[in-house]
């Protein structure tokens, strides 16, 4: 590793509305290395990479590249320097192909769109990722915009990438397959800047960790050097442990007659003759590679998508349902958290008590004409409050949020509407340590209360942590069921790959 730092923030302060989101941080990242940075929501961590790519200037304090003080005015004023970030909520334009966003901002005069197709279809190809660079932006999953957020930065050859939790909506095989990547990439005297809410990750494939909590730097060091449980004193100050919730007793087998049933569910490819029941005071976990259909029969079952439905069943409480949009849903007490949160989970511009208030709302449908803003706010209030969401104010666009407290607006956004059946789909994605077990709580919470609960989930540990009963989907179907006696990791892999 390199004796002179590529990048240096020296006391670099960030301020937004008056809030303190980085507070005097000195950090270093040399040419070779992946640095992690681990902490909760609003620590810091993205605002940090964001200075870094020219997203905007600090308030205070120098940045310099190579030794030398810059002042980034713009994001391109960094890509000139071979810095490039790829975002949490990607950055793709919807309406361009895949093939005209790798090579955006960096255009030719004249363009032969032949030629930038196979040039970006070389790149994909080159680092394994199965994305059609002829397809538009708008039509990819979450994970294949992040394939296509990463490629276009390798494309550019970054002298340093900053990767903002570019494994929340990886497969664990595409995850191998991304550090694999940036070992390759380090190799070749690549910084990275790793930002990951997964502990592991950071644990087992960064150089070195640096930890900010409140937006204070507290420690950096070698990778080497850390354990979880370290990590975790250094971010929240405090034992992780007694911040976990204990378990809520769940319903007894066969006690209850289940709140949902879905028969031979069928939409295109995706879903192919899916069928499971959901009960009542009981934590139902649905595992499975990424196209399995779990979210797929999600999005059915909720009115998101009916175009496709080729056919099946559905009953909620007894009685046969086919939504056709979802206010219909939601005015029958079943909720979505959308895994998806930028583009289906809130408006952007609207505060968070606005958010909030207006999900309560909905469960309303036309019934209600007159928005009864005491009463919004008073459960925006309250729902802030229960999942500690961190903001300037109630007025403050949830655009302003770190990403996990966007998430936690999105879940207050539906525990407002009081459901009976609740569906999360990767309901953690992005969120810190201790939020997750906040999150954690209020789903326990409301399978205790007589809910009934289904979570989506690509990490299994959480799976296992929250679930009652496990469902694994694979090819669009369910491929095996499970107790939580009985679950194990591998069990649960072997039903989802073979």
């Amino acid at each position: 590793m390199s004796h002179q730092p590529i990048v240096a923030l020296d006391s670099v302060t960030m301020r937004y509305s008056g809030v303190t989101a980085l507070d005097s941080v000195n950090f270093e990242l040399y040419p070779g290395e992946i640095h992690a940075i681990v902490g909760e929501n609003g620590a810091g961590k993205s605002t940090l990479c964001k200075l870094i790519a020219g997203v905007m200037p600090p308030t205070e304090g120098r940045l310099s590249v190579d030794g030398r003080p810059v002042a980034f005015s713009v994001p391109k004023d960094a890509s000139r320097l071979g810095i490039a970030m790829v975002f949490q909520e990607t950055s793709l334009v919807p309406q361009l192909t895949v093939a005209q966003n790798m090579v955006l901002g960096r255009e030719r005069a004249f363009n032969s769109v032949r030629k930038v197709r196979n040039t970006a279809r070389q790149a994909l190809q080159r680092l394994n990722f199965n994305v059609d660079a002829s397809q538009l932006a708008g039509g990819l999953s979450t994970a294949k915009r992040q394939m296509v957020e990463i490629a276009r930065a390798i494309l550019n050859d970054a002298r340093v990438i900053s990767f903002d939790e570019p494994t929340a909506a990886l497969t664990p095989e595409e995850t191998e397959h991304l550090f694999d990547l940036m070992k390759a990439l380090r190799k070749r005297g690549v910084a990275m800047i790793f930002i990951s809410h997964a502990l592991e990750e950071a644990l087992n494939y960064a150089n070195r960790i640096s930890v900010l909590r409140n937006g204070r730097l507290m420690v950096t060091g070698l990778a080497a050097d850390f354990d979880r449980a370290s990590l975790i004193r250094y971010m929240i100050g405090e034992e992780f442990e007694k911040r976990a919730p204990a378990f809520a007793a769940r319903r007894a087998e066969g006690a209850a007659a289940p709140v949902l049933q879905v028969e031979n569910v069928r939409m295109g490819a995706m879903v192919n003759n899916m069928s499971f029941s959901i009960f009542p005071g009981e934590v139902t976990g649905v595992a499975g590679l990424i196209g399995s259909g779990r979210s797929e029969v999600a999005r059915v079952i909720f009115g998101h998508t009916k175009r496709n439905f080729s056919g099946g069943r559905i009953w909620l409480n007894g009685r046969e349902v086919r939504y056709g949009s979802p206010a219909e849903a939601v005015a029958d007490g079943v909720a979505y958290v959308s895994e998806d949160r930028k583009v289906d989970g809130f408006f952007e511009t609207l505060g968070v008590s606005e958010n909030i208030g207006l999900g309560w709302l909905a469960k309303f449908g036309r019934r209600r004409w007159l928005a009864p803003l005491r009463r919004m706010r008073s459960l925006a209030n309250h729902w802030e409050e229960r999942l500690s969401i961190r903001t300037a104010g109630p007025d403050e666009p949830a655009l302003h949020l770190s990403g996990g407290n966007q998430q936690k607006v999105v879940i207050a956004k539906s525990l407002a509407q009081e459901p009976r059946l609740i569906i999360f789909d990767e309901p953690t994605r992005g969120v810190d340590v201790g939020a997750v077990a906040e999150i954690h709580r209020i789903i326990r919470d409301l399978a205790a209360s007589g809910a009934g609960v289904v979570v989506i989930s690509s990490y299994l540990p959480e799976i296992l942590d929250v679930s009652d009963r496990i469902l694994v989907a694979k090819s669009g179907t369910i491929a095996a069921e499970f107790s939580r006696a009985e679950a194990t990791p591998e069990k649960i892999l072997q039903a989802a790959i073979h």
